[in-house]
């Protein structure tokens, strides 16, 4: 509670998290993203392909995050006992769920979650679960501890954390300089090498982001959301056929740098 986050190793079983990344990359191997003279559960990218190609391709209707396997990992029993105990109340997880396969040289700037999806319980927690050994050269999530209570980001929480990017019609990630938010803020940035099995659990006001991928591998990774069942759900992300974001447009966004000039940070 104090750091904002909550390692757990093992919360997975191993077994279940590797036959949902065979399920995935026989996907990304039907697209033609995976070098064929490798292994198939190393995942190594077939030189030339480009993003759009296997990204397309593997979240078409979503249909990537709804295989058996898939399913399982992030719905089974170890994960909803997990949260069953950890809410004091039966869970619920949102049906939409953050599939990423990420290429080389990519990452994820820092960001809150609260301005994706606030419009529900104040109890919502993202799990961020590897499928796959994934150590930090391969682009591991990192965590900026204490952002989510510190005084010091008091104001970036009032400001940017309170914003809602279809409302707002705003960019979604604060930075793509994690240094900045620890020069300006104070902090610190905490990660680890993951294996198949572990999740990070944290808050919607917990900053985090990612390293850049710098192999030649796909870091295959999910975000999935838990609250108690009982409290109001974000409705953009929950139903047989979520609406997601129904008015975030990439040439409508306003620059996060003007959004940050009118807060003045």
């Amino acid at each position: 509670a104090e750091d904002g986050y909550l390692f757990v190793r093992g919360l997975h079983r191993r077994d279940d998290v590797l036959a949902a990344r065979a399920e995935l990359l026989e996907r990304l191997e039907r697209a033609g993203a995976i070098d064929p003279g490798a292994s198939l559960m190393d995942g190594m990218i077939k030189p030339g392909v480009p993003s759009s190609a296997w990204w397309q391709e593997l979240n078409h209707g979503a249909a990537a995050t709804k295989g058996p396997r898939f399913t399982a990992l992030v719905e089974g029993r170890p994960v909803m006992d997990f949260f069953g105990r950890f809410l004091g109340r039966d869970p619920l997880t949102f049906d939409f769920k953050w599939l990423r396969v990420v290429g080389t040289g990519e990452f994820t700037g820092a960001h809150l979650d609260n301005v994706y999806m606030g419009r529900g319980s104040a109890n919502l927690y993202t799990t961020w679960t590897p499928i796959g050994d994934t150590p930090m050269d391969l682009g591991a999530l990192a965590v900026l501890t204490g952002s989510h209570r510190l005084e010091a980001f008091a104001y970036l929480r009032e400001t940017y954390g309170q914003m809602d990017v279809d409302r707002d019609h705003v960019e979604g990630w604060f930075t793509s300089d994690p240094t900045e938010l620890v020069d300006r803020f104070g902090g610190r940035w905490a990660t680890a090498d993951f294996r198949a099995g572990d999740a990070l659990i944290f808050t919607m006001f917990t900053l985090h982001g990612s390293l850049t991928n710098v192999t030649n591998r796909f870091r295959i990774t999910c975000d999935t959301r838990y609250q108690p069942a009982d409290e109001p759900a974000d409705e953009r992300w929950v139903g047989e056929k979520p609406k997601a974001h129904y008015a975030w447009r990439a040439d409508q966004m306003v620059p996060m740098v003007e959004a940050r000039k009118r807060w003045g940070i």
